[in-house]
C-alpha cells in the first residue's frame, strides 16, 4: 500500500478510537443534584368549606290544634322575648270542647257518687260500680286534654329571639302541628352549617378552630369552632354537614349570610415532607424518590406512597431518617446507583 495513503488512515482509525472511548468517561463521571433533609410536620392541608349562616336552635312554632286565627301579633325580623304571644285562634270552638268535658266529668262525678252509695246498700253489683269508675276516669281525661289544648290555642315565644319567618294571617284557617313560625333563639348562638366532602369530613374533629369570612364583612375574620360533624351523607349531595360555632362580635349578624370558614387540621403523629419535584414516577398516589446511599457517593431508588401535596411539598405515608438526602433537582436523570456529586447550586 502507499505510504502515502497509510498514514492518514492511521490517523482517522486513532480520532474514531477516541469518539468511542468519550462514553465510558461519561459513565464514571458524577451526576451533579441537590439534596434536601425531610421535614417532619403534623399541620394537615387547609380545609375551606362554604356555608349558610343561621342560628343553632330554630324553633318552627305551631297551634296544637286546629283553627282559626283570630290575631298575629308579630312581623317576620321582630324581636320577641321569652312568653310574649306571637300568635293567637279563636276560642269559640275549643270553649266549646272545654265545657262539654267539664259538664261530661261533673256528671261522672255524680254517677260515681251515687253508685258508690247504692254498692253499699248492695243494690248495685261490684261490676255497675267499676263501670262507673271507668266513666269518670275517662272523662276526667277528657276534661284535663280540653283544657291542655286550650293553652296552646296561643303561640308563645319559647325564648328570647328574632322571629325569621311567619306563614299565617289573621283569618287563616291552619291544621294542627302545621309550623306557621320560625323562631331564632339566642340560647345556643350563631352557626355556619357547611357541607363537607367525604375526605374532609373524616379530617375535621369537633372542637376545632376555624377562621370564618364573611362577603357582607370584607377585610373582617371571626372566629369559630366546629360543634357537629354529621355522621351520614346527604342522599341528594353525598357530603357530610359541618356546623361551625360563630363567636359573638359587634357585627350585627343576619340569617342567610354565606360565609367561608378555614380550618387547619393536625396529624395524630408527624409526616413527612419532601419537595414535589423530588417525585419521579408518579402513578396516583404510588411514586419514587432517589436518597443518597451510606457512602455519600450514590444514590439508590425508593418507593414511597403519596398522602397528599400541600403547594410545593408533598407528605409521605411511612417512615424516614432525619438525617437521609432526598435528591431533589437533577432526580430525572438517574437510575438505582447512579453515582452524583451534591451541589449548592441548582442541578442542570
Amino acid at each position: 500500500m502507499n505510504r502515502s495513503l497509510l498514514i492518514p488512515l492511521i490517523l482517522v482509525t486513532a480520532a474514531c478510537g477516541g469518539a468511542d472511548a468519550a462514553p465510558a468517561d461519561i459513565a464514571t463521571s458524577s451526576i451533579p443534584v441537590r439534596v434536601v433533609h425531610p421535614e417532619f410536620r403534623r399541620a394537615l392541608p387547609a380545609i375551606e368549606l362554604t356555608g349558610t349562616l343561621g342560628a343553632k336552635e330554630e324553633v318552627p312554632l305551631a297551634f296544637k290544634i286546629g283553627g282559626v286565627v283570630t290575631r298575629v301579633a308579630v312581623e317576620a325580623g321582630q324581636t320577641v322575648r321569652e312568653g310574649d304571644v306571637l300568635a293567637e285562634l279563636s276560642l269559640d270552638e275549643i270553649d266549646g270542647q272545654v265545657s262539654a268535658a267539664r259538664e261530661g266529668l261533673a256528671k261522672a262525678k255524680r254517677d260515681l257518687a251515687r253508685a258508690e252509695k247504692l254498692y253499699a246498700d248492695s243494690v248495685v253489683t261490684l261490676a255497675q260500680l267499676e263501670d262507673a269508675r271507668s266513666q269518670h276516669d275517662v272523662f276526667e281525661a277528657q276534661s284535663k286534654a280540653a283544657e291542655f289544648n286550650r293553652q296552646y290555642a296561643v303561640i308563645r315565644a319559647p325564648a328570647n329571639g328574632v322571629l325569621l319567618r311567619r306563614q299565617l294571617e289573621s283569618g287563616q284557617v291552619v291544621g294542627s302541628g302545621t309550623p306557621v313560625m320560625v323562631l331564632r333563639t339566642e340560647r345556643r348562638g350563631l352557626v355556619l352549617r357547611a357541607a363537607a366532602a367525604d375526605r374532609d369530613a373524616v379530617r375535621i374533629k369537633e372542637g376545632e378552630r376555624a377562621t370564618i369570612t364573611f362577603d357582607a364583612f370584607p377585610g373582617d375574620q371571626f372566629a369559630g369552632t366546629v360543634e357537629r360533624i354529621g355522621v351520614a351523607a346527604s342522599p341528594a349531595t353525598g357530603t357530610y354537614e359541618v356546623e361551625i360555632a360563630v363567636a359573638p362580635s359587634q357585627r350585627r349578624f343576619v340569617s342567610g349570610l354565606i360565609g367561608q370558614a378555614r380550618m387547619f387540621p393536625r396529624a395524630a403523629t408527624s409526616l413527612v415532607f419532601i419537595p414535589a419535584e423530588a417525585l419521579i414516577e408518579v402513578d396516583g398516589p404510588n411514586a419514587a424518590i432517589f436518597v443518597i446511599d451510606a457512602d455519600g457517593m450514590t444514590v439508590r431508588r425508593r418507593r414511597v406512597r403519596v398522602e397528599f401535596l400541600d403547594g410545593a411539598y408533598a407528605a409521605l405515608l411511612g417512615r424516614m431518617d432525619s438525617t437521609e438526602q432526598v435528591v431533589t433537582a437533577g432526580a430525572t436523570r438517574l437510575t438505582d446507583g447512579t453515582k452524583v456529586s451534591i451541589t449548592r447550586e441548582r442541578a442542570p
